[in-house]
């Protein structure tokens, strides 16, 4: 296996190999796995920034022409060189697992690979150990109880921490609340820990999501209607308003209400009464209102979409949730809350995932968020032979991530089925299966793309 090629003119000991060449320098510091060479005596030629990382290695060390054990200790070194065996007999070997012993001391789990170094006549010149970090597979493995929660909220992000910070401090506050944040980054798990930390958390917190709703039954939804109100009001009905009294009212996709609605909302938070539909007579709820939107309701201001009078009442205290990219130091502690979570509910015995389906995890950019992780688990869950996910289990856009809805259409037997039925899953992937931003985003109608789905076999369970 060549891993590495020099060329035959620096074969002599110690070689100082290519890798010294900037080009080389750059390719290897940007991968993940720790990487170091050396000698066919045993001499240190190179580590990357990964293996550097990994031992606890400064930037300032000069480690060429080091011994190799001075520098790097594993559990494996206790019953023989793994390395030697590979320079000695030609023995690569391939995803071992070891522990790895730090210069501080410090124990990681490692999954080992070994090969030969080559120059361009094909003789060994040296080897080469390749070292994955697996602690958190690890940790999977073990199924621990313990998870970096705050307030519900699974994160170690430093910007969410902020927001952590502060909820029981907004939470005491009757104030309106304004959270914005792309699909699926957990508006609503933020609505329930406010809501949970309020001296109203014996009370209802009540739900709507705006985006489902037509503009025909937004306004009867939040505030009731009477008997005779229209075609079908066949009961006096209590809206959303009425139930929330004394408690919160979380308004999901706020930025979805329609003009007319958007005019009665702001005269109940401004009088704090409102009446139902078909009726005259005003209603008064003691209702604490939050508020989240994917959209840029400045943005949609200057445009004229939204009243600039309601925004201003709704973003009394704004709380802005990053996406899953910017905050990638969650994304392991995600990937093992979800695991957890189907562990319990799934039937097969799942306790593991191979280091290469972590790799693809880890550097996905999950343009649906949060929810779009869950769904990938639970894809991977449904998708698993074995008690080890494997990259295969996953979705082909995180297996295959620079392959676009068209290359996957071309492996179908009928493309353009294919194509049609990818887009519709991903734009109901992006808004959360809410059909109404679905059919809009879509350019069809809810009765077309309910026919569609029904059509091209697309449904929460399935999900193609």
């Amino acid at each position: 296996m060549n891993i590495v090629r020099t060329d035959a003119s620096l074969s002599s000991a110690p070689p100082r190999p290519i890798l010294d060449r900037l080009d080389h320098q750059i390719i290897f510091d940007s991968i993940a796995d720790g990487i170091v060479a050396v000698s066919l005596d045993y001499q240190l030629l190179y580590m990357n920034r990964a293996a550097k990382e990994l031992l606890g290695c400064g930037e300032r060390i000069e480690i060429f022409g080091r011994p190799c054990r001075d520098m790097v200790r594993t559990h494996a070194c206790l019953g023989g060189c793994v390395l030697r065996r590979t320079i000695e007999r030609g023995e690569p070997l391939a995803n071992f697992e070891t522990v790895l012993r730090t210069q501080a001391g410090t124990e990681i789990p490692v999954s080992l690979s070994t090969a030969l170094i080559r120059n361009e006549s094909g003789e060994a010149i040296g080897g080469v150990e390749i070292f994955r970090d697996i602690s958190l597979i690890k940790e999977l493995s073990a199924r621990p109880n313990g998870r970096a929660e705050t307030h519900g909220i699974v994160s170690k992000n430093s910007r969410m921490a902020q927001i952590l910070g502060v909820l029981p401090q907004i939470a005491q506050t009757r104030s309106t609340v304004l959270i914005s944040g792309e699909s699926g980054t957990g508006k609503e798990l933020i609505a329930e820990a406010l809501h949970r930390h309020s001296p109203r958390k014996g009370r209802p917190l009540v739900k709507v999501n705006c985006a489902a709703l037509s503009e025909g039954l937004i306004e009867s939804e939040l505030f009731g209607h009477v008997r005779g109100a229209f075609t079908g009001a066949i009961a006096d009905k209590s809206g959303r308003f009425e139930l929330a009294d004394g408690g919160t009212l979380f308004l999901d996709e706020a930025g979805e209400i329609p003009p007319k609605t958007q005019a009665k909302l702001l005269r109940v938070l401004e009088s704090g009464e409102f009446e139902r539909v078909g009726d005259s007579r005003r209603i008064k709820a003691d209702v604490r209102l939050i508020a989240a939107t994917n959209k840029d309701l400045a943005r949609a201001v200057e445009t004229g979409e939204f009243r600039k009078d309601l925004f201003y009442r709704l973003n009394v205290v704004p709380i802005h949730l990053p996406p899953l990219r910017e905050r990638r130091d969650d994304i392991p502690l995600l990937i093992r809350h979800f695991v957890s979570r189907f562990q319990e509910t799934h039937p097969a015995k799942i306790n593991n995932i191979s280091p290469e389906a972590m790799k693809f995890l880890l550097n996905y950019d999950y343009p649906g968020n949060i929810r779009e992780l869950q769904n990938v688990i639970e894809h991977a869950f449904a998708c698993c032979e074995g008690n080890t996910i494997l990259p295969e289990d996953l979705p082909l856009t995180i297996y295959h991530p620079n392959a676009s809805i068209i290359d996957m259409a071309l492996r179908e037997a009928d493309p353009f089925r294919s194509l049609e039925r990818e887009l519709i899953k991903r734009v109901l992937d992006q808004s959360g299966w809410n059909i109404i931003p679905t059919a809009k985003r879509l350019g069809m109608s809810r009765s077309t793309l309910w026919r569609r789905m029904r059509e091209l076999g697309i449904d929460r369970l399935g999900r193609p």
